[in-house]
């Protein structure tokens, strides 16, 4: 019973990082907090990846190496009103995987 009781998720983080990389890296970090709040263990690839890959000449890399943490994953959750074409590569895959995929919008994390 104990085993149950301790059981925590591992939630993929799905959100923007092109674009506004400063904002979009700091939102990323504030989803990963929502999801410890929640008792998820957040797995935010693009807040790892950049911090030894460059997003210009690896991007492509770095999200196949996304997707494979991705299938690791209990749950996807997407945040943000904005669905970018790389968190759109994420969704379908989570979709193949038969993840349970959850939505949250911009304004549930303060």
């Amino acid at each position: 019973m104990e085993k149950v009781k301790n059981y925590r998720p591992l939630v993929y983080i799905c959100s923007p990082y092109a674009g506004d990389i400063q904002k979009n890296t700091e939102n990323a970090r504030k989803y990963s907090r929502f999801a410890v709040n929640r008792n998820g263990i957040p797995i935010a690839p693009h807040l790892l990846f950049p911090q030894f890959m460059d997003e210009e000449t690896e991007r492509e890399n770095a999200l196949f190496m996304g997707l494979v943490l991705l299938g690791k994953c209990d749950e996807v959750w997407v945040f943000g009103d904005t669905i970018s074409s790389g968190m759109r590569q994420e969704i379908a895959k989570a979709e193949t995987f038969k993840k349970k995929v959850r939505y949250f919008s911009e304004g549930v994390v303060s």
